[in-house]
Order: C-alpha cells, then sequence, then structure tokens
C-alpha cells in the first residue's frame, strides 16, 4: 500500500486533470465511503463541503438552507473541488435529516439556531458533526449534552481550535509529554479584525449569537478547559461595544455585541487562567501561554495584511535544565493549511470519520461544548453585574448543578 505522501495536495491538484481516471494511481482520488448532508451553507458550511472533499472518504451529498444564494454558491465550491459534482437541494430540515442514502449531518446554522435543528437531526440517529457554539444559552447547550449521552452514533463538536497545528502541538507537548510539568496558569489572547458579515447580519446581535465571548470565544475556553484539567471554578470580566458595530442596524434594531473583554478563571484544581480579547485589531493575532512548574509554552498566530512574508504559527517550550528547549513552527501542507482555520477544519473532518470507522479521537465532545458555553456564560454574566461569578452558582439559577 502507498503510504499518503499528502497524497490531498496531488489529488486536488488540477494540472492532473488531463489523465483518463484509469490512468491515476497516486493522485487517484478515494472513494468516499460515507454521504453527509450539510444544514447551513454558509461560509464556514462551505468550509465543511471543501474539506470533505479534500479528505476523501467522505462525500457531500446534499444541502439544506433556506437562503438560495448561499446554496447556489455552495453548489459553485463543490463544483470547483469536484468537478462535475451536483449536490441534491432539500425542500425542508427534515427531509434533509431523515434521507435514507445519507450517513451523517454536518450542522452549520446560526447559533440560536442550534437547539431547533439538533432535534430532527438527532431523532434520525445519523453521525452529528455540530459546529460551535454547542447553543447560545447555558439550558440549551446542557439539553443537547443530554441529548449527546448515549447517541447511538458519533455526536463530534466543532471546536475544532484544537486542531490548529499551534494548539495540536500545544496540547500534546503540555498533557502527553508533560513538557512544562504540572500546569499552572494559562493565558490567551484573541486580536482580529471585527466580525465578517453574515446572513442577515446574525453574529452582529446578541439574541442570535450568544454575544461575543460565547460566539467566537468557547473556542480558547475550550482550550483553557482542556490545558487547566479541570472544571472552572470562577468567572470574572470587563468588557464593552467600544468601537465596533455602533451605527450597524438591521430590521430596525442596533447591534449590540461586545467587541473587547478580559477574563480571569480559576480552576477547581487551583489552575489560575485568564483570556484578553480585542476585536478591532487590525491583524489576526493568537497567543497562547501555559506555566508548568517545570518550563513555559508561547505559542502565537499571526497573519496581518502587509507585503512581506511571516511564518503564520510559532511554538516555543522554555524548560528547567534538565531537557532542551525547543523554537518550532507547526504548520500542515500548504493545501491543508489553507483549506480554513490553518488547517483545522480538514483535521476534524479526519477525526469524524475516525470516528465514524470506529477509531478514538481527540475531537470535541457535547460534554466539552457544553463547559465551554458555561464559561463564556458566566463571563458575560460578570460583565453585566460587574461582580464576580462562581460557576456552581450560575448553574443553579438554571436547576443545574454539575455531578
Amino acid at each position: 500500500m502507498t503510504n499518503k505522501f499528502n497524497r490531498a495536495a496531488f489529488v486536488m491538484n488540477p494540472v492532473f486533470q488531463y489523465l483518463e481516471e484509469e490512468d491515476k494511481y497516486l493522485v487517484a482520488r478515494p472513494q468516499p465511503q460515507y454521504r453527509f448532508n450539510l444544514i447551513g451553507a454558509g461560509i464556514i458550511g462551505q468550509e465543511h463541503i471543501r474539506v470533505t472533499l479534500m479528505e476523501g472518504r467522505a462525500t457531500i451529498h446534499g444541502m439544506y438552507d433556506p437562503n438560495p444564494r448561499s446554496l447556489a454558491v455552495a453548489q459553485k465550491m463543490a463544483e470547483h473541488y469536484q468537478p462535475g459534482l451536483k449536490l441534491h437541494v432539500y425542500d425542508s430540515l427534515e427531509a434533509a435529516c431523515n434521507d435514507p442514502d445519507v450517513d451523517g449531518l454536518i450542522i452549520c446554522t446560526p447559533n440560536h439556531t442550534h437547539i431547533d435543528v439538533i432535534k430532527p437531526a438527532a431523532a434520525s440517529g445519523k453521525h452529528i458533526l455540530l459546529e460551535k457554539p454547542i447553543a447560545t444559552t447555558v439550558p440549551d447547550a446542557h439539553e443537547i449534552m443530554l441529548m449527546a449521552q448515549n447517541y447511538p452514533a458519533v455526536f463530534q463538536l466543532g471546536l475544532q481550535y484544537r486542531f490548529k497545528p499551534q494548539y495540536s502541538e500545544a496540547l500534546h507537548e503540555v498533557l502527553e509529554r508533560k513538557a512544562i510539568g504540572d500546569v499552572k496558569t494559562v493565558s490567551m489572547m484573541e486580536h482580529r479584525i471585527p466580525f465578517l458579515d453574515k446572513v442577515d447580519q446574525w453574529n452582529k446581535f446578541a439574541d442570535q449569537s450568544g454575544d461575543t465571548l460565547l460566539e467566537k470565544c468557547c473556542h480558547y475556553f475550550d482550550l483553557m478547559n482542556a490545558m487547566a484539567g479541570s472544571r472552572p471554578k470562577t468567572a470574572y470580566a470587563v468588557g464593552s461595544m467600544a468601537v465596533n458595530f455602533k451605527d450597524l442596524t438591521h430590521d430596525g434594531r442596533q447591534s449590540d455585541i461586545l467587541d473587547n473583554g478580559m477574563v480571569i478563571v480559576t480552576y477547581e484544581n487551583g489552575v489560575t487562567a485568564n483570556f484578553n480579547l480585542c476585536m478591532f485589531a487590525p491583524m489576526f493575532y493568537e497567543e497562547l501561554v501555559v506555566c508548568g512548574d517545570e518550563g513555559r509554552l508561547k505559542t502565537t498566530e499571526y497573519e496581518d495584511f502587509l507585503p512581506h512574508e511571516v511564518a503564520p504559527t510559532k511554538l516555543e517550550i522554555m524548560t528547567v535544565d534538565d531537557r532542551p528547549s525547543r523554537l518550532t513552527t507547526p504548520m500542515y501542507p500548504k493545501l491543508i493549511q489553507h483549506s480554513g482555520h490553518q488547517g483545522a477544519t480538514y483535521i476534524e473532518h479526519i477525526e469524524f470519520v475516525n470516528q465514524i470507522e470506529g477509531q478514538a479521537s481527540k475531537a470535541a465532545s457535547a460534554e466539552e461544548g457544553f463547559w465551554s458555553i458555561v464559561v463564556a456564560a458566566a463571563a458575560q454574566e460578570s460583565i453585566k453585574t460587574g461582580q464576580p461569578v462562581v460557576i456552581n452558582e450560575l448553574l443553579s439559577t438554571f436547576g443545574l448543578l454539575p455531578k
């Protein structure tokens, strides 16, 4: 058997289109074993089309989205990555969920719709990949988590940042290799341009997105929770709507989402963490710093709009005297790295299909999705009240207490 040798980069390369199918061996497209339906054909849905076809073990069979323009653009995306591929368009969510020819569902609808979309999806018993966040409220997130318990098929959360190359390496170094000893503190930062446009601008309104710390930053709270290795205990935060979207209205409503924030989280095992967000910076910059009792790990992702070449990701591990320190630039092959989210969504799909085939996975579970939302909700409640929030007290207000 020929090894993979970065197969996707060759299979997707148009230079080989001159070959007849029977002449392809190293660049032959694998025969898909699974069919997925896409629920929600916006920008992230299109990314899932792209990486599904790149990964190759599955194909996109059809899609459902009430927006005709989104469907048309998604169809063009599919044909670009697999010439001749025609996606079936369903006239209802229920029809898309219950097609007997389909093995799995990829749900990429606006955040506030997740609770209603997941009910018919879960009733189908098909494999599910639900994009982040799991839901926009703690009670809805808890309800979905309960649905996922003992679910008869794969139920994966789209917290794919754990598969960005720098975070994948960081998680391995800290949690598996124990490169910096026992974790004591975690610090994360995201500085970036404002939220991009979405259909009906749903991501600019807190009641539809869940607000910024939930919509976007659940990724970072998931990573903080994983690094801490414990459940969150308290959260204290400050934040505001300082710059972005102050003049944006839609259907007579004024945008009301946060564009900056600082969050401090304590964990039951004594680990402390902080998160720094700015959504009006002229670049994309992420940073994770984890300090242990035997060293420090720092990893960054950087992208600006200047005409120069810089490594997009860096990772450094500074340790005590009995082991070497390291400076690296984690990355995937170019085609994968450029497929979306530094290649994380592509790797997420590998994990999704691996789970379908019965393999162990490092992908996020519904429970992990729930706890990322709990931290976000506690932080946003702290911003409203100006007081620290005790996690168990917050959960008790919803009639929920962790076991």
